[in-house]
């Protein structure tokens, strides 16, 4: 067992999540054990007690509390080992690639990253894009499961904190397209409904929802926070359909499902927030158009313009229809290329 040590960390260290910076120093120390750790106020920062995703930087002082010797017995981590099938997968989705980072097209229906029952996820599958690089592939953003479309990932522990802090500070611009039930009108507008969490059924709060909420009630509604979405009505199918560009100027979580299902056309294929109260003018119920058009979600992430973190030049990478959605696409006539590069151009200017 080792004594209370106090350890500054280095400069060539990159911004980064504690846990994460704990196993790299100390990869025999379970998560687990971490987390139980910062609930007891054992690791501080700074002096500070503080969570296992808190973010710490070159500078700070992290206090460690006596840990069990590298040489104790322990869970044998298991091998993290790819199918051939799962690494072809990987393989052929990839758009976009250099010494810096990675970009795929993630497949509708994989999760971005662990969780509640999820063993199966792109984090883990990224193992098949290491190549000769020292570690797998980094998430730096987030798609729900079944959203498809453009996914980066940072070959670096350094181009990772750099993406991350592009996205969080919104220096990137994301474009989503989705085949929703009914037409919304204006054809292109803005959605400003707040959002805040419904409390989800399972022990860890599965099935999380959020809810909307009127802009004016926003600041009296505990736990909203405001949310922003441009959406411009590209085609429609009489009433019953409209394939919709929307892009999110926050990020909140399920932003683009609650909004659109907030205005009366939820995204066709969402069973969380396109429930049979939305009337879709459609021969289905909810968010589903019945007869051929798939079950699945039909939101793709289309594509993404962010600055390279190294050659600093302004990128777009787009990422075409996944098969269930090019099939509406195909059953209503539309093709990818119809789509004008840039949807939002009379709103921003």
């Amino acid at each position: 067992m080792s004594q209370v040590q106090l350890i500054q960390i280095e400069d060539s260290q990159p911004e980064q999540r504690l846990d994460r910076w704990f196993r790299k120093m100390f990869p025999h120390v379970t998560q687990g054990a971490i987390e139980k750790m910062c609930r007891k106020g054992e690791i501080r920062v700074d002096g500070a007690r503080v969570k296992s995703n808190t973010r710490v930087a070159p500078g700070m002082e992290v206090r460690i509390p006596p840990l069990p010797d590298a040489g104790a017995e322990r869970p044998k981590p298991v091998a993290s080992k790819v199918s051939n099938a799962d690494a072809k997968m990987m393989r052929d989705a990839v758009l976009y690639e250099d010494d810096y980072l990675i970009v795929i097209n993630k497949p509708s229906g994989l999760p971005t990253q662990g969780g509640s029952k999820q063993t199966r996820h792109v984090d883990g599958l990224s193992e098949a894009l290491r190549g000769d690089f020292p570690e797998k592939p980094r998430l730096v953003h987030r798609l729900d499961k079944d959203t498809s479309g453009v996914l980066v990932l940072a070959r670096t522990p350094v181009v990772a904190t750099k993406l991350t802090a592009a996205f969080r500070h919104k220096n990137t611009r994301k474009i989503y397209w989705a085949l929703v039930a009914g037409v919304p009108t204006p054809y292109l507008g803005e959605i400003k409904y707040g959002l805040a969490k419904a409390a989800g059924h399972g022990k860890r709060g599965e099935g999380e929802k959020m809810i909307t909420v009127h802009p004016r009630d926003i600041d009296a509604t505990d736990g909203a926070k405001r949310a922003h979405t441009l959406y411009a009505t590209l085609y429609r199918v009489a009433s019953r359909a409209s394939w919709v560009a929307m892009e999110p100027i926050t990020g909140r979580t399920h932003q683009l499902r609650a909004h659109m299902a907030a205005i009366g056309h939820p995204i066709i294929g969402d069973g969380k927030y396109g429930g049979s109260s939305q009337e879709n003018l459609g021969d289905g119920w909810g968010a589903q158009l019945g007869g051929i058009i798939s079950k699945k979600l039909h939101l793709h992430a289309r594509s993404l313009t962010f600055e390279h973190p190294e050659t600093k030049k302004t990128m777009t990478v787009t990422a075409p229809l996944p098969d269930h959605m090019k099939h509406s696409w195909d059953t209503f006539g539309w093709t990818e290329d119809l789509a004008a590069d840039d949807p939002f151009e009379e709103i921003l200017g």
